[in-house]
Formats: structure tokens, sequence, C-alpha cells
């Protein structure tokens, strides 16, 4: 398993050279990585200024300080050597998909909502996204702009059809990320023949295989946060969470069998 240095790179042996993954609370994610603040770019500080709640904001930097540190260790370098670009090919504006400046050989992804953060880097096309647990009920309307038809009679079946609908909308966001979908399109993106979380799901990852991808979903009710990771190939999966006596700790999962 990579480890961290005193002098703040990563050395990772060689199994740890494939994607990898991290998950976590924002507070426990800003308490492992110190002045994460620090890390970001003078663009990066000015889009977190504009949020208007202050969870927003550490959210942000949180997620963008996560992807630092995934990127890092797989580079074997030290976080702050790292510069996170984003350009949207729209507007060119500060947004839209990552990249770490002077390595276009990696890809990184990252997310972050209400009080949850996620992050990924690999050697080959990967998106990850998580959403908090507890939203607002979503209307029909918006069922039929992300769900395919099978999908919806998939979330109709299920026991919780919230937990459901959010299920297929961080797999579909995570394959928007990864560039296999688009946003107005997630509807034409069938994957009602993976399963959804049941009875057992809850702290487990599990992996799926999909159209060529490897997926890695994972459900934590604990943090209240759901999530998927998209890659070529399998994905190590690290939670980082706050222990009882107050360190933040890592626990790991290794890639599995993908069906």
């Amino acid at each position: 398993m990579a480890m961290e240095g005193g002098d703040g790179r990563f050395q990772s042996d060689r199994d740890g050279e494939g994607p990898l993954a991290v998950i976590g609370p924002t507070g426990d994610v800003l308490a492992r990585i110190a002045d994460a603040e620090g890390l970001l770019t003078a663009a990066e500080c000015r889009r977190a200024s504009e949020f208007r709640r202050d969870e927003d904001r550490q959210d942000f930097i949180a997620a963008h300080a996560l992807v630092r540190s995934c990127a890092a260790r797989l580079l074997g370098t030290a976080m702050a050597s790292l510069t996170v670009a984003q350009c949207c090919p729209t507007c060119g504006g500060p947004h839209g998909k990552p990249a770490i400046a002077g390595f276009p050989g990696l890809h990184v992804s990252l997310a972050h909502s209400r009080g949850v953060v996620a992050a990924a880097a690999g050697f080959g096309p990967i998106g990850i996204d998580v959403e908090a647990l507890g939203g607002r009920p979503v209307s029909a309307g918006e069922l039929d702009s992300v769900l395919a038809p099978r999908e919806i009679l998939a979330q109709a079946r299920a026991g919780n059809d919230q937990l459901a609908l959010l299920r297929q909308w961080v797999r579909k966001e995570a394959l928007v990320k990864i560039g296999v979908a688009t946003l107005t399109t997630l509807s034409s993106v069938d994957l009602a023949d993976l399963p959804l979380d049941g009875e057992g799901s809850n702290g487990q990852a599990r992996n799926h295989g999909w159209n060529g991808l490897f997926l890695l979903d994972w459900l934590d009710v604990r943090m209240g946060a759901i999530g998927t990771v998209v890659a070529a190939m399998p994905v190590r999966l690290e939670t980082w969470a706050r222990a009882i006596g107050g360190g933040v700790l890592g626990s790991v999962q290794r890639p599995g069998s993908y069906r």
C-alpha cells in the first residue's frame, strides 16, 4: 500500500500503480491533509470563495486537495508540486474536467456533495461521483430525464426507490466524467442489468463490469454517502474515516471479482 514519507512524498509498491479512489467526510479529509487550502491555485481559491455557504466551500477545498493526494501517490511526488487545471471547452472558464498540469497520461476525477468528498486518479480514463443521502425526493419528470424505461421499472420495484435512483445517478455521473455519456443523454444509458443496493450493501464496495468498463459501487449509511467510480481497469478504494479516538484512519478495498 502507498505510504506517505516525512517529506510529503508518496511511494507506492507495484500493485499500487493501478487506479486509486478515496472517499471520506469533508472534515476528516481536511484533518488528514495539512493546509489543504494552501495547495489550491489562485483560480481554485477564487472559485471556492464564490460559494455562499462555508460548508460548500469546505467541500470544494477538500475535494481539490484529495484529488492531489490521489495523483501524488500514483506519481510518487509531493502534493504541493501538483497543479489541478480545469478549463471549460465551451466558455473557457476555470471549470470542467480536471487534469494534473504537466502529466497528460494521468487521469483524475473529483466530486463533492454536502459534507462528503471523493477523488480518483489513474493512468487511464477514470470518473467518480458521490452524493449525500437524504436529499429531496425526485419528481417524475426528473426520473424520465435520468433513467431509461427499464431502469424506471427496476426503481419502482426497489424497496427504497430514492436510493435506487441515487445509485443510477452516481453511476451515470461517473460515466459522464469518463466520457462515455453526456448529461443530456442520461436516459439513453441503460444500466438496468446492474444490481441495485439491497440488504447487506451498506459498508460494502461492489464490483461490476459494464461495456468493457469496471464499475465500483459503494454505500456508507454512517457517512451518509453513495458513490461510484468507473475506470478502464479495476480500482482500489480507500475510505478515510475518523476513529473514535480522533485520528483519521483509512480502510482499503482491493479490486475484487467483476461480473
